[in-house]
């Protein structure tokens, strides 16, 4: 029996799957605006949770016109899930708001940031592939995953670290590599073992295939559902043709895509098997091979925030000495939205950062599961720029107040946003004002601050462990 006044979906059919979601936020008395980072950047009602999902539902029955204006507030959303974790339902909004994006997309009102990355998708995605093996042919820890030579794990560092951050994508390769048991170069190196030729590798040296092929989520976020479905089917192929037993995937952002959208999007992958995952973070995986590993009787993880000195051996000496140089610096851990809340990854990464710090990492005012975006996600940055940069430099701010000389995240789009937020300094009231005796840019707190990923930090406990 339908319930009274229940109106068809005549204008966007697609969402009527999500009648049930969209309805719950638009007779919501807004209970989760406050956790969105969009509509707290640039407090608009349109663009808070319950805007957002109300506009997408009236679009859906024909009560506003299907035109750029009234399709804008889909893609205002990083995808953080924040909003989900307020809610008594559990409201997935992200989702819902993904396919209100290839709705509005099909009609052919996508923002003009959106239908960018649509248009140069494929180009983005051949620019990848060419860094892939270019970095393929550096380092010898790794392989083409269509190559001749057969790994039993593939990597997958993600699009964002290959094209501007080369430096954390070696860094990936070298932890993944030490991470399956394999070869492990001199640290600062990934030299091919010495006297080995490309296909003589021994058992104990085999090498980690690398995925060279975006995992195509800029093509769900723009709204393309179809062309996202055919090319996650093609990296899948890719990875089962490979023949390897399991993928460790360096950027949040991509993981997720992998573990979550791409079923989502009714794209399969190879099932787990009892031990692990198919798909599993690196830093996810970085933690099993620590737990798995006997301790130094010393360099136990305090819970109260105390410091203890790693007992690293002789060996490894300049790495104890790297953590007493460490012990007066205040690193920050920020919370990936994909890989905390999307994959519910929390403790690994903290556990990497603590066996290194001696101590467990400083926290940001908000944390875990209650952490705040850092506005690189969803494309935002594409289509909200001013809003994006705002984000990221009020996490950047939040991290100045509590004293840190460091911000460590999980995902390339975060790393840049926060790079950049860190990069800048604000301009000088008035002219003159401010700027040094030779015209040099004022300085600020944030220009103090390093923010570096934890792939790098990963790489560096693999040479110590």
């Amino acid at each position: 029996m339908q319930r009274p006044g229940l109106r068809p979906m005549r204008a966007l059919p697609v969402l009527e799957p999500r009648r049930s979601s969209l309805e719950k936020c638009v007779f919501c008395p807004k209970l989760c605006r406050t956790a969105c980072p969009v509509s707290n950047a640039e407090p608009r009602e349109t663009i808070t949770p319950w805007g957002k999902m109300s506009v997408a539902w009236m679009a859906a029955h024909g009560d506003v016109p299907l035109d750029r204006s009234h399709a804008a507030p889909a893609w205002a959303c990083t995808g953080c899930f924040a909003c989900r974790e307020l809610c008594d339902h559990r409201n997935p909004v992200a989702d819902v708001l993904l396919d209100a994006r290839a709705a509005f997309t099909a009609r052919g009102v996508a923002p003009e940031g959106a239908r960018r990355v649509l248009e140069r998708f494929a180009r983005h995605d051949g620019e990848t592939r060419t860094l892939a093996r270019g970095l393929v042919s550096r380092a010898a820890g790794a392989v083409g995953i269509a190559g001749d030579v057969k790994a039993r794990a593939a990597l997958l560092v993600g699009c964002g670290y290959l094209r501007r951050a080369p430096a954390e994508a070696m860094h990936a390769i070298e932890a993944a590599t030490a991470i399956e048991g394999r070869h492990v170069s001199a640290p600062g190196s990934l030299a091919r073992p010495p006297g080995r030729s490309a296909g003589a590798w021994s058992k104990q040296d085999r090498p980690v295939a690398l995925v060279d092929a975006c995992c195509g989520l800029p093509l769900r976020l723009a709204g393309d559902v179809d062309g996202f479905r055919a090319h996650a089917r093609s990296v899948v192929r890719a990875l089962e043709a490979s023949g390897v037993e399991r993928v460790l995937v360096a950027d949040a952002g991509c993981a997720l895509a992998l573990r979550r959208r791409y079923p989502d999007a009714g794209v399969d992958l190879p099932a787990d098997d009892a031990a692990r995952p198919f798909v599993e973070p690196l830093v996810e995986a970085a933690a099993r091979w620590l737990a798995s590993r006997r301790a130094p009787p010393e360099s136990s993880v305090p819970l109260s925030g105390e410091r203890v000195r790693p007992d690293l051996g002789e060996a490894h000496a300049d790495d104890a000495d790297e953590a007493d140089r460490r012990a007066g610096e205040a690193v920050f851990w920020h919370d990936p939205c994909a890989l905390g809340r999307g994959l519910g990854v929390f403790d690994a990464p903290r556990l990497v950062l603590a066996r290194l710090l001696g101590r467990p990492p400083n926290e940001f005012p908000s944390s875990r599961e209650d952490a705040v975006c850092s506005g690189a996600g969803g494309l935002l940055p594409s289509t909200m720029p001013d809003v994006a940069r705002a984000i990221a430099r009020a996490r950047l701010d939040e991290a100045c107040s509590g004293g840190a000389t460091q911000i460590v995240t999980g995902c390339a789009s975060g790393l840049f946003a926060l790079r950049r937020a860190a990069a800048s300094a604000p301009p000088p009231s008035t002219p003159g004002h401010g700027w040094g005796a030779r015209g040099e840019r004022p300085r600020s707190p944030r220009t103090e601050i390093v923010v570096s990923d934890v792939v790098s930090w990963i790489a560096r406990l693999t040479r110590t462990h």
